[in-house]
């Protein structure tokens, strides 16, 4: 079938392939560095428990199967081992159907990963990974000739995360209606960088500005990815400037650069490319099962499609335990924080010492200038603005956070950035939510400060560690109220 194969794609297909292995790469890379803490036997979350009380259907995976710490890790260090192989290029090497195996391998491993991760991988970002994961499955690599259809379903996916996250803005927000929202966006995103306060500061008319583009490249630019060359290039490359202009003023983890990926399928790069290599017609078998996949792809799209469509639009959503089709979507603005604090002293009074605890990339000291940390992906850090926005986000997971504190857990405080207690546990835990703004020219010169912090209400009330047996009988037990 001529119509199969869309020869000049070679060079699109190839960058896209790269990019998505970097970012499968700094996936497994964050699985592996902070999994112990969060959900690993004796972490806050315990995987075990999850797979008590959940069913085999719900989340399969590789886990169901069985589940321990050390497999954890091997299956992390072993998705970061094949990334490594695809951004090499391994799969150029390999015969068609090998090479779909070790775009395979990564998928089932994530997939894995993502069904245990529960809260802390609650993100988007996984979905949209694990989409753009099975798609490359199908791309095929080296002398094969990329199929049609594969590249279009990219597109609509694409489409569905641009087009979606400028409607849920339009419907959730008067501010983007106003375009006011970039007035405050800067400051009161999950995690600003080192350049947001800079970002902050532009002109009010610049605000309006981004707020107006983000409307035209999420709104209008997206039908455009649909029409012939060079349009649907010229479409790709504003969205690639549209996700690098938030790069540069954000941590969204890999949620950027997962969104340039497919883009980067869209632009025509054979004008910078030369002549094409020879590539080979594809065997039916590879026809026919890339035809089943759109298929089926077309059949889950209806929920996502209508979800569009709905006043009621869901965002980050998954309508299968697959995560083959999702929706995608922004979140509000707010700039809480939660504040972590230990006392040394024997009974938490009124006029104690308590020493803050730092955290790796959310706002804390106010004299501390945000830090890049995107495309890496701190968890903790993520959630603890969710906590601040709302405590039933962090409802299963700051209590045992708490404890962990409390006992002076290493693996906990590795995700840490300032542990105010680096020889004993402190004896008390608290936590207290504070608003930050940024702090303008005149008032950074004059304090040092990036922030400036209020107190706003009391989030965990202070929590004690039981005292040694021999100062309480014989008794011990986990953290207890004062």
């Amino acid at each position: 079938m001529e119509w199969f194969t869309a020869d000049g794609y070679w060079l699109s297909r190839l960058v896209f392939q790269r990019a998505l292995a970097v970012v499968y790469l700094v996936a497994f890379l964050s699985a592996a560095l902070q999994f112990r803490a969060l959900i690993g036997e004796r972490g806050m979350l315990p995987v075990p428990e999850l797979l008590r009380r959940t069913p085999w259907r719900a989340a399969p995976g590789l886990f169901r199967l069985h589940y321990s710490d050390r497999l954890f890790a091997a299956v992390a260090w072993s998705g970061c081992a094949v990334s490594m192989a695809l951004i090499a290029g391994l799969d150029g090497l390999l015969p068609l159907w090998g090479g779909m195996l070790l775009w395979a391998l990564p998928w089932v491993l994530y997939l894995s990963i993502v069904q245990v991760g529960q809260v802390w991988y609650g993100f988007g970002w996984e979905s949209l990974l694990l989409e753009t994961g099975f798609l490359a499955v199908f791309l095929g690599s080296g002398d094969t000739a990329a199929p049609v259809l594969v590249l279009w379903l990219l597109r609509w996916l694409l489409f569905r995360v641009e087009f979606g996250a400028g409607l849920i803005k339009m419907r959730g927000d008067a501010c983007w209606r106003k375009l006011t929202c970039l007035d405050f966006h800067h400051e009161t995103q999950p995690m600003p960088g080192p350049l947001s306060w800079f970002f902050h500061h532009l002109p009010r008319p610049v605000h309006r500005v981004e707020a107006a583009a983000n409307h035209v490249t999420q709104l209008l630019v997206p039908f455009l990815l649909f029409t012939p060359q060079p349009v649907a290039s010229v479409a790709a490359g504003l969205m690639v400037l549209t996700q690098l202009w938030l790069v540069l003023s954000g941590n969204f983890a890999w949620l950027n650069w997962l969104t340039i990926a497919p883009t980067l399928s869209v632009i025509d790069w054979t004008p910078l490319a030369g002549p094409p290599p020879a590539q080979v017609a594809p065997p039916l078998w590879y026809e026919v099962v890339v035809i089943a996949v759109t298929a089926l792809v077309l059949v889950l799209s209806y929920r996502p499609a209508r979800n569009l469509l709905s006043r009621r639009q869901a965002m980050n959503r998954s309508y299968d335990p697959l995560h083959l089709v999702n929706t995608y979507g922004a979140f509000g603005s707010m700039r809480l924080e939660v504040v972590v604090e230990g006392s040394a002293e024997p009974v938490a009074h009124e006029g104690a010492e308590w020493r803050e605890y730092g955290f790796r990339g959310k706002p804390g000291d106010p004299r501390r200038l945000p830090r890049l940390f995107a495309p890496y992906h701190l968890r903790l850090d993520w959630m603890m603005w969710f906590a601040a926005l709302a405590p039933a986000y962090a409802r299963s997971w700051f209590g045992p956070f708490a404890e962990r504190l409390l006992a002076g857990d290493r693996d906990t405080l590795r995700l840490l950035g300032h542990n105010p207690f680096p020889g004993e546990p402190p004896r008390h835990v608290r936590a207290r939510v504070f608003r930050y703004r940024f702090t303008g020219l005149r008032e950074l010169r004059a304090t040092g400060c990036w922030w400036h912090r209020t107190y706003v209400r009391e989030f965990l009330r202070p929590v004690s560690r039981p005292l040694p047996p021999e100062r309480e009988g014989g008794e011990t037990g986990r953290g207890t109220r004062q």
